[in-house]
């Protein structure tokens, strides 16, 4: 399957999707935080980026869900930052320490060229949200170089819609987050009241873009929506409200991975609630509400072993 993007590029589209993207950064409302900062004069609003991206690293990934690693790994680009405060982020030096260096949209489009050339079977970019106008600078580059492989927009969740119909047929694989069914969970773990609002919506377009997961023979995604919900002690991610939205209002044929890793991070170790991982009753739980829900598209590695609690 060839990735959609090579025939917006061909139609001069893509050009036009950068210049929407760029002028966004004017008066930034890139992501629902809104800051309207100037970023093409390197003014920093919640997401601490200028006109530059930060990268923390980059490389085949073999972690990541299965039908993006296939053989040869997923070609990860970390992003560094985040408009989003995660109090338990397992990547909290780069998410909100900024661990990386500032690099050009060649340096980028130097980067998703090597993975491809090292085998990858896809350009797997992580928090893209805050830096997608240097993106799609960068895989305009990229493709006059000969990138050919799919695009995977791997996020938070917290995305803008008005965004995310300038990457319509750009990224061929949308992986959002769903962390929160609550509001008021989402503001206390993330500092974001309206995340699942934002969140549902922001899905929503994404599968209206890309539909359901798309297999090739061998299992590697080609085109399609994947989401990731991580469990957390307590049921304080409503995960049954999450299951139930995707069932209702998106599909039952959703390729979902149930995420079990969760480990107090950061800041989580002063919270009593968060200070524990979830117990493999926790788990099982989420897991047969998917199957409540009519749910069963469901990835298949498990990342760590459960405590149990008495």
């Amino acid at each position: 399957m060839i990735p959609s993007y090579i025939d917006l590029y061909k139609k001069g589209e893509l050009k036009k999707r950068i210049e929407r993207a760029w002028a966004l950064l004017k008066s930034c409302v890139l992501c629902p935080r809104n800051c309207k900062v100037n970023r093409l004069i390197d003014e920093k609003g919640l997401c601490n980026t200028g006109k530059r991206v930060v990268v923390s690293s980059y490389g085949p990934h073999f972690g990541e869900e299965s039908p993006l690693v296939g053989r040869r790994g997923s070609g990860t680009i970390f992003i560094t930052w985040c408009s989003m405060r995660c109090i338990y982020c397992q990547n909290y030096s780069i998410s909100q320490l900024g661990e990386g260096t500032e690099v050009s949209n060649k340096d980028i489009a130097k980067m998703m060229l090597s993975l491809q050339k090292q085998g990858c079977h896809n350009i797997n970019i992580v928090t893209p949200t805050h830096v997608v106008p240097q993106i799609l600078s960068a895989l305009e580059i990229a493709v006059e170089k000969g990138l050919n492989i799919p695009l995977v927009y791997n996020t938070g969740g917290y995305d803008s819609v008005e965004t995310l119909k300038i990457l319509d047929k750009v990224f061929d694989i949308y992986m959002p987050d769903m962390k929160y069914g609550d509001r008021t969970n989402a503001a206390k773990l993330s500092k974001i009241s309206n995340y699942p609002k934002i969140n549902q919506d922001a899905v929503l377009e994404m599968h209206k873009q890309v539909g359901d997961l798309v297999l090739d023979d061998n299992g590697t995604a080609q085109r399609g929506l994947l989401i990731r919900h991580l469990v957390l002690p307590g049921n304080l991610a409503g995960t049954e409200q999450i299951l139930e939205f995707i069932a209702k209002k998106i599909s039952k044929n959703t390729y979902l991975n149930i995420m079990d890793q969760y480990n107090p991070h950061y800041k989580a170790f002063k919270k009593p609630l968060l200070n524990r991982r979830i117990t493999s009753n926790e788990y099982n739980d989420a897991l047969e509400l998917a199957k409540k829900y009519g749910l069963n598209r469901l990835d298949s590695k498990r990342i760590i072993s459960f405590i149990r609690l008495f």
